[in-house]
């Protein structure tokens, strides 16, 4: 796990979705600690004449903009750690997409061991699975 959700502003393109899942990928294996492989990310496109900030759409201002959620086991990351992903991904995403609206928001959610997993099991029962080993 995490699963990574990002909203860009801006028309489809396949060649930024992969970098920018190449990048998601490797801020979240390299600061949060994730596994690679069960690492997934989604992302989808929003028009500028469809993204408001300051009730104001985007596609009259002179910025882009992005949205990333991230989902991750509750405890398993420090406030340094996410502090440090938070900084990571904006950065890279500007020098993806440009310079960006100030409010470009990253959220990382911090879902119980036991509300969320992968294969048909969750967290929790993986944590205990491995204490019993």
């Amino acid at each position: 796990m995490p699963i990574l959700n990002v909203k860009i502003c801006g028309n489809p393109s396949a060649e930024l979705s992969a970098r920018v899942a190449v990048a998601m990928t490797g801020l979240t294996v390299e600061i949060l600690k994730k596994k690679r492989e069960l690492t997934a990310v989604a992302v989808e496109y929003i028009s500028s004449s469809q993204w408001f900030i300051a009730a104001e759409a985007l596609a009259s201002q002179s910025v882009g903009t992005f949205y990333l959620d991230i989902k991750v086991t509750e405890g398993t990351n420090t406030k340094d750690e996410k502090a440090l992903f938070v900084k990571r991904v904006f950065a890279a995403m500007e020098e993806m997409l440009g310079p960006l609206a100030q409010a470009s928001y990253i959220v990382v959610h911090e879902v119980r061991g036991d509300a969320w997993g992968y294969q048909g099991q969750s967290q929790e029962y993986r944590y205990i699975q491995g204490k019993v080993l």
